[in-house]
């Protein structure tokens, strides 16, 4: 249930310290964050985020509707015309609020440990909810190396499906991943010469796959992939660089200018250039699936005590793991006392309940600018003691989804373990 909204709740604090301690010693090392809402001029909103309908273009029509939440973000969304704190999740507690970067800015390690804060300086993932309609166009995101090159960082990225959030799955629950096997190098360049001679065709050099509530993915960078209709959670790397290698998509023209947004000014008529940000041997890769696909894996055998952690994101691109996910689900009735080696953002897909002192709550529908009960940062040192979860329904699950940083979980399952345990 959503509760008061986040403009009523506090002004932009001045001390961010204090604020912060405080929400620390209340809860036991947690935070309350509010929802982030980011539109897309180019997308078409799924409508399966609980944002109430009239909110779809609450940025107006000309920035586009709204089809991502973004959780625990310090990332700013890198979209054109944004407002100033776009992307960024804010921390609300006690009549202030405070945006999430500023306060691991402030607090560092005592909020993301020393080892990320030493390494990074910064919380350096987010994940997010994906919502569309339809298909988006065949994509990448560059690798670190490639978006060196206009000062930013590449972007890994894993999918999971949240059966809560997948009722229905829109107008195409497929994606298209990578280049079919055999693809030549001429044929894609071709698809970039074609650009404004209708549709390109790059999908014609794919291949679909059905997407199944519950699994997932994983997509290193510089990997084409053309996101199907089904409402998505996504953790990955904090950046937000890409390239949109497809010119039409569902009757819609994709602007040149998107496909070059992250490329260097004088290389963005370069094809050769274009073209070479992308990873081949992963691209026409003959055994994709069985080196992308994710099905969840029990952390352990807890389901008689009434509850059930499972990875449902995990294994590493390109030899680093870069993020992991689990989710929790509690029976009613029952309390357990979860830990983990390292800071987490949470949010809840299902029910009710308590996070120690906090309460959980998984909305129905949310104003654009509600407060809700669905959305917590966990610090790493209570995560290392011990969360306490409560499920306080009577009838239905408690179900929570959680993500973490890099290398947190370093036991954490590789893609196709899940063969093994099943």
């Amino acid at each position: 249930m959503a509760v008061r909204s986040v403009r009523e709740l506090g002004t932009i604090s001045s001390n961010v310290r204090p604020m912060v301690e405080r929400a620390l010693e209340r809860t036991g090392g947690l935070l309350r964050l509010a929802p982030c809402w980011v539109p897309r001029s180019f997308l078409h909103p799924g409508q399966r985020l609980k944002l109430d309908p009239k909110d779809l273009y609450a940025f107006g029509l000309d920035r586009g509707g709204i089809d991502e939440r973004w959780f625990a973000s310090t990332t700013e969304a890198a979209n054109e015309n944004r407002t100033p704190d776009e992307g960024l999740s804010y921390v609300v507690e006690d009549g202030e609020r405070c945006t999430l970067r500023d306060a691991v800015g402030e607090l560092g390690a005592d909020l993301i440990g020393e080892r990320l804060w030493s390494e990074y300086g910064r919380w350096p993932v987010y994940s997010k909810f994906f919502d569309n309609m339809g298909p988006i166009p065949h994509h990448m995101h560059q690798s670190f190396e490639d978006a060196a090159r206009t000062g930013q960082e590449g972007k890994p990225e894993g999918y999971y499906f949240p059966p809560q959030h997948n009722n229905v799955g829109n107008a195409f629950p497929y994606t298209f991943f990578g280049l079919s096997p055999g693809t030549t190098r001429a044929e894609l360049r071709r698809c970039l010469e074609n650009w404004n001679r209708g549709d390109n065709g790059i999908l014609d050099l794919s291949q679909a796959f059905r997407l199944k509530n519950g699994s997932g993915w994983l997509v290193p960078p510089g990997i084409l992939h053309a996101p199907g209709s089904l409402c998505t959670y996504e953790p990955q790397w904090g950046s937000d660089v890409f390239g949109m290698y497809q010119n039409l998509v569902e009757g819609r023209s994709v602007p040149w200018s998107l496909l070059v947004k992250d490329v260097p000014p004088d290389h963005q008529q370069d094809l050769d250039f274009i073209l070479d940000q992308l990873d081949w041997e992963a691209n026409v890769d003959p055994d994709f699936k069985a080196n992308h696909y994710l099905e969840p894996i029990p952390v352990a055998d807890t389901l008689a005590e009434g509850f059930d952690d499972c990875w449902i994101v995990y294994g590493r691109s390109n030899g680093k793991q870069y993020f992991t996910a689990k989710e929790l689900t509690v029976q009613p009735g029952t309390r357990c006392t979860i830990t983990d080696p390292g800071a987490y953002g949470l949010t809840v897909v299902q029910g009710q309940g308590r996070m120690n002192t906090l309460t959980l709550d998984c909305p129905k529908l949310i104003g654009f600018t509600d407060l809700t009960e669905d959305e917590v940062f966990c610090t790493e040192r209570a995560a290392c003691a011990g969360v306490v979860f409560e499920n306080t329904s009577a009838w239905e699950p408690l179900v929570v989804l959680r993500y973490f940083g890099p290398e947190v979980h370093p036991d954490a399952p590789e893609v196709g373990d899940h063969r093994a345990s099943a």
